[in-house]
């Protein structure tokens, strides 16, 4: 069994979903700290040819909280996020056929982060077609004062894991030898680059995925969720 291992993200990049499809069971982080320059509650879109940020504020508290224990603020205007989606995408060929799941993800009435940001995943691989189990890793018997590599290699062990697929850019953070003590087999996913017109813009790469359905149909993008390659560690 193929396991893949993340922090959760708000609507990341096309490599999370492709990661997401290609494993037998996707775990995703809540009992990890919440860092402010990652992604998981900001990510990137398009808007007049740049790209921009958009952000799920939070409200203020200890910088050293897990993701699970930090809560959205309470002046998030959901409804401000929806509208600068629909302004800067109001010519994209497919916003109309992706509005509605971004609002369902948008306006779920979920004040924890960590369950928005789930909340937010499960929607959009249901859209996606994606029917991979998640798991939360909080959920999962191992001891979760274990960091980094081990604590991969015990959820890997408590899951019944004999493959560990993780993006290529984690290449550096892992040891074969160590996965390969442990009888798992470690694997790196590669994104293949596809270019895709966002109208008469030159084309900016690693947008969230809320750039890649506004400019291409669904068929197109379960291709793109097959676009990667699967590299052994060495």
């Amino acid at each position: 069994m193929t396991v893949g291992i993340m922090q959760p993200y708000f609507l990341p990049y096309i490599g999370y979903w492709q990661l997401l499809a290609a494993v037998d069971r996707f775990v995703i982080y809540d009992n990890i700290q919440y860092t402010k320059k990652g992604w998981i509650n900001r990510n990137r879109f398009l808007r007049d040819g740049r790209d921009v940020y958009f952000t799920v504020p939070l409200k203020k508290a200890s910088d050293y909280l897990n993701v699970v224990e930090r809560q959205l603020a309470d002046d998030f205007d959901r409804d401000q996020l929806l509208r600068t989606w629909s302004a800067a995408y109001r010519r994209a060929p497919h916003v109309g056929d992706v509005m509605p799941v971004l609002e369902r993800i948008v306006r779920a009435p979920i004040g924890n982060l960590f369950e928005y940001v789930q909340h937010s995943i499960a929607e959009m691989a249901s859209f996606l077609d994606i029917r991979t189990p998640m798991v939360v890793s909080s959920t999962v018997p191992i001891d979760h004062t274990l960091r980094a590599e081990q604590k991969v290699l015990a959820l890997c062990d408590a899951l019944g894991a004999d493959r560990y697929l993780n993006p290529i850019g984690g290449v550096d953070l892992y040891s074969a030898a160590a996965f390969a003590a442990a009888s798992v087999k470690l694997e790196f996913l590669r994104p293949r680059p596809r270019e895709y017109t966002q109208l008469e813009h030159p084309f900016v790469p690693n947008l969230s995925i809320v750039d890649v359905l506004m400019f291409n149909s669904k068929a197109t993008v379960a291709e793109m969720l097959s676009e990667a390659d699967v590299i052994a560690a060495v």
